[in-house]
C-alpha cells in the first residue's frame, strides 16, 4: 500500500526521485527551476513527481515514459492493445488491483508481469511479491491506460472482507504464526510486518474508502475485535477480523501512522497518508486504552471526495442569495454552529474558496489542517509547543490578512481576540458549538464577552446539520405513518397536498434507503433589533422570533422543505432536529 513510512526504503525512493528529476533535466526536458517548483508542490500536496511536471506543462506524458524505461531500466507496453486472458487477470484479487493501481499482464516460469504507472515505488513490489506469493517482474504503463484497463478487466468488484477471512481461516501456517499475547516487541514489529496483516489492513482502507465511510473504529473486546465504519453519519458493523489477529492489525496501524508500538498504556494521536485506487487519502489516527487492549479510531479525509462549492452543499436559492450577502461584508465575524460531524468545516471552506483570489490575503489556523486549498496560507494548531488559537492569532493579525478563519472559538481568550480583529476590519471566520443559531448569543455571554462587542462583530451565524439523502436507486413514494406525524408536531392538515419519500433498501445503498448526506441549515442574519435585543441581554426566545422575523427560517422547517422536496425522510428530519 502507498503508505508514507519512514523507513531505510523511503530514503532509497527519495534518492531515485532525485536522480529522475536530474535525468529529466540531462534530457534537456526541465530545467532546474522547474524541477524545483515540482518537488516544492510535491513536498506540499504530496503526488507523482512525473505527474506534477505533466500537470505545469512542462512535459508530456510520453517524455516522462522515455526517462523512465531508460532510468529504471524498464519496458514500456501499450496494455491497451492487448487481450489479456482471464487465468493471468484471477492471479491478482480485484482489490488488490485497484488498491496498487497494477495490471497483471503474463505469467512465466512463475514470474508475475504487472504494469504500473508508478515505476519508482519499490514498497509496491515488495507488497505484491509477500500478497501474490509469486516473484514479481515489472513493465511501465500510461496511468490513464492503467485507468481504463481496471474499468475493463476489473469492473466494480472488489475482494470482500469475507473472501478474505475465509482466505486465512484455511491458511493453517498462519494461525499457527500468529499464537501468543506479544509481549515481545521485536516480535510485535515482525507481526505488525507480516504479509497477511498488511494485506487485511490495506483492505480495510479500500473497503472504507469504497463505502464512503468517514471514521473506522477498530475496538479491542474480550472475546475479539470489532470493525465498524461510519458512513452518512452511521455506524456500521463489518466483518471482524480473526481474534489473533487482532493485536497485530493494531500494531500495524499504529506502526504506519508514527505511534510509540510499546506504549499501550497512554492513549496516541498519529496521521497516515496513504494513496488508494490514484486518490489521496489522510487518516487521523487515534488510540485509546481499554480494559481489554486498545481502541483506534482513524478519521479518513478524502480531500477529492468533497465538494467545495457551496453550490452543492445543500442551500436553497434563497440560502444561498443570503450567502452571498454575507459573504461580501468587509468585517465583522461570521460564525457557524453545530455538533461534531455536521459539515461545519467543510461549509466554512467553501465559503473561503469563494472569496480566494489574487487580491485578498486569507489565513486559516485549524486544529486539524483538513482541506489543502491553493492560495490559503494555513497554520496547524500544536498546544503541546504553546501554538494554540489565541496565540496563533495575535500572530496572524500582523501578516497584514484580509480575511481569518479560527478553527474553533473555544475560549474567552480566543473570543475576544476574533472580535478584536473584527474590530480592526478583518473578516473572520469561526465555530462553535451550540445547537442552535440564536442560542450562539448565550454561549458568548457565558464565555464573558460583554454583549455591546457581540452586537458590534457578529454580522451571521449559521447553524447546520447533516441528513441522509434517500437512495436514488431504490425511491419510493410511501405514506408516513403518524407516528412520524406526531414526532415533527404535524397534523395531516399540515402536509395536505404534499407527497413523501423512502428508500426502499437496495444493494447500492447497502440496504440502508440512503445515499451520502446533505446540509440544512439556520441562517441568522443581524439587524438593528437583533443587535438591540443582544445589548438588553434578551433571552434566546426572544432573540429566536425577531430572527424569524427577519426571514430565519429554523433547522426544521428547513428540514422539512427537502422532505417535501423528496431528497430526505421525516425519520431524517426528526433524528437531527428539535421543535423550537
Amino acid at each position: 500500500m502507498h503508505i508514507k513510512e519512514k523507513t531505510k526504503i523511503d530514503v532509497k525512493t527519495e534518492a531515485k526521485k532525485r536522480l529522475f528529476g536530474q535525468l529529466l533535466k540531462d534530457k534537456g526536458f526541465v530545467t532546474e527551476e522547474q524541477i524545483k517548483e515540482a518537488l516544492a508542490i510535491q513536498k506540499q500536496k504530496g503526488g507523482l513527481l512525473g505527474d506534477i511536471l505533466i500537470s505545469l506543462h512542462y512535459v508530456t506524458n510520453n517524455q516522462i515514459m522515455q526517462a523512465l524505461s531508460e532510468h529504471m531500466g524498464l519496458e514500456v507496453v501499450d496494455i491497451e492493445t492487448m487481450e489479456i486472458p482471464s487465468e493471468i487477470i484471477h492471479l491478482v484479487p480485484h482489490a488488490i488491483a485497484h488498491l496498487y493501481h497494477i495490471i497483471p499482464i503474463g505469467m512465466q516460469d512463475n514470474i508475475l508481469t504487472i504494469a504500473q504507472e508508478d515505476a519508482l515505488n519499490f514498497e509496491t513490489i515488495d507488497d505484491l511479491r509477500l500478497l501474490l506469493k509469486h516473484s514479481i517482474k515489472s513493465v511501465l504503463c500510461n496511468k490513464n491506460s492503467v485507468t481504463r484497463a481496471l474499468e475493463k478487466y476489473y469492473p466494480r468488484k472488489h475482494e470482500s472482507m469475507e473472501q478474505l477471512l475465509s482466505e486465512f481461516k484455511g491458511d493453517a501456517s498462519y494461525t499457527e504464526a500468529i499464537k501468543g499475547e506479544y509481549i515481545d516487541i521485536e516480535e510485535l514489529k515482525k507481526m505488525a510486518d507480516a504479509a497477511p496483516v498488511k494485506k487485511w489492513v490495506g483492505l480495510m482502507f479500500l473497503d472504507a474508502v469504497l463505502n464512503k465511510a468517514s471514521d473506522i473504529h477498530f475496538e479491542a473486546f474480550e472475546d475479539g475485535f470489532r470493525l465498524r465504519y461510519r458512513i452518512d453519519g452511521m455506524l456500521h458493523e463489518k466483518i471482524s477480523p480473526p481474534k489473533p489477529l487482532g493485536i497485530p492489525i493494531t500494531s500495524r496501524i499504529k506502526v504506519i501512522s508514527g505511534m510509540d508500538i510499546s506504549e499501550r498504556k497512554l492513549p496516541q494521536d498519529g496521521r497516515i497518508q496513504l494513496n488508494v485506487g490514484g486518490k489521496p487519502i489522510d487518516l487521523r489516527v487515534s488510540t485509546l486504552p481499554t480494559k481489554y487492549g486498545e481502541s483506534i479510531v482513524m478519521r479518513l479525509l478524502n480531500k477529492t471526495a468533497v465538494s467545495l462549492n457551496l453550490d452543492t452543499l445543500g442551500f436553497t436559492s434563497e440560502e444561498l442569495e443570503v450567502m452571498y450577502q454575507i459573504l461580501n461584508k468587509p468585517n465583522g465575524i461570521i460564525l457557524v454552529t453545530g455538533p461534531t460531524g455536521s459539515g461545519k468545516t467543510t461549509t466554512l471552506y467553501a465559503a473561503l474558496n469563494y472569496l480566494n483570489d489574487i487580491g485578498t490575503k486569507i489565513i486559516t489556523t485549524e486544529d486539524p489542517v483538513e482541506y489543502d486549498v491553493d492560495g490559503l496560507i494555513q497554520v496547524q494548531i500544536n498546544p503541546s509547543i504553546g501554538v494554540n488559537f489565541a496565540s496563533c492569532l495575535r500572530a496572524i493579525l500582523r501578516q497584514d490578512p484580509d480575511i481569518i478563519l479560527v478553527g474553533e472559538i473555544r475560549d474567552e481568550e480566543s473570543a475576544r481576540i476574533a472580535i478584536q480583529a473584527s474590530l480592526t476590519g478583518h473578516l473572520v471566520f469561526s465555530t462553535l458549538h451550540t445547537n442552535d443559531s440564536p442560542t450562539t448569543v448565550t454561549r458568548l455571554i457565558d464565555m464573558e464577552i460583554k454583549p455591546y462587542l457581540i452586537a458590534a462583530t457578529v454580522e451571521a451565524v449559521i447553524s447546520q446539520r447533516l441528513v441522509r439523502k434517500i437512495c436514488a436507486s431504490c425511491k419510493e413514494e410511501y405514506e408516513p405513518s403518524e407516528q412520524s406525524f406526531m414526532e415533527l408536531n404535524l397534523t395531516r392538515e399540515d402536509v395536505a397536498g404534499k407527497k413523501f419519500f423512502r428508500g426502499k433498501g437496495c444493494n447500492n445503498c447497502n440496504k440502508t434507503g440512503y445515499k451520502g448526506r446533505m446540509g440544512i441549515y439556520e441562517i441568522m442574519v443581524m439587524n438593528n433589533e437583533i443587535r438591540r435585543l443582544i445589548i438588553e441581554q434578551s433571552n434566546t426566545n426572544v432573540i429566536r422570533t425577531a430572527a424569524k422575523k427577519n426571514g430565519m427560517n429554523t433547522l426544521r422547517n428547513c428540514g422539512l422543505v427537502a422532505a417535501y422536496n423528496g431528497l430526505t425522510t421525516l425519520h431524517e428530519v426528526a433524528r437531527e432536529t428539535i421543535l423550537v
